[in-house]
């Protein structure tokens, strides 16, 4: 079974990519900051929250990308060893959608530490639902990962066939497929993981009314 979600472009780039910013910083170490922005975009046009891209949607520019990007910068600023946690990406990012007034939104992680057959349920299952998922890769054995390594990238789709799971990863505007047990099997003890969107029970209740 194969599912991919619907996304932006953004002057012909799948997604923002964060190879546009002038800020030395950023081009180096923005990538959490730019996967809080792309799911920010992604929530607004497709998932109905408002706000949260404070930019006009209906045509998307790398020019108000790269200053949405600064705005995103302090909630989740470059920093030495970047940010390497998933906790610290729930922090910044959870201090954003506060400022913007947005208390639909939850966030839980899924770290690497888990089973791989646990972390690709859950992928499917964020998929199934409509959201993205932010994915941390830290160190990884296989040089084939090493565009990915120390990495924060968004993952929009599925394509499964047996206990087979391949990823859509969408980085620096442009996707790749990848084998989730490659990508889960790093083969070093620190490990990164994923984050797993969903409403708040309250906007749930809400919906159901």
């Amino acid at each position: 079974m194969q599912k991919e979600l619907d996304y932006f472009t953004i002057e012909h780039s799948y997604g923002g990519n964060q190879d546009w910013f002038l800020d030395p910083m950023m081009r180096i170490g923005g990538c959490a900051a730019v996967t809080a922005c792309d799911s920010s975009i992604y929530l607004d046009c497709y998932k109905g929250t408002k706000g949260l891209y404070p930019f006009e949607k209906t045509a998307l520019t790398k020019k108000d990308y790269i200053r949405f990007g600064m705005k995103m910068k302090p909630y989740l600023k470059p920093r030495r060893g970047g940010v390497d946690s998933l906790d610290i990406y729930m922090e910044g990012f959870g201090q954003y959608l506060a400022d913007s007034g947005c208390g639909s939104l939850t966030m839980r992680p899924l770290p690497g530490t888990e089973e791989c057959s646990r972390g690709k349920e859950a992928f499917v299952s964020q998929i199934d639902k409509g959201f993205p998922v932010p994915c941390l890769l830290l160190k990884h054995k296989n040089p084939l990962f090493k565009d990915y390594v120390w990495h924060w990238f968004l993952l929009t789709g599925y394509d499964t066939a047996g206990d087979n799971c391949m990823a859509k990863a969408v980085t620096y505007g442009e996707w790749q497929w990848l084998d989730m047990d490659e990508l889960w099997d790093t083969g070093f003890e620190k490990k990164g993981g994923l984050i797993l969107y969903d409403w708040a029970a309250d906007t749930e209740e809400e919906k159901k009314e």
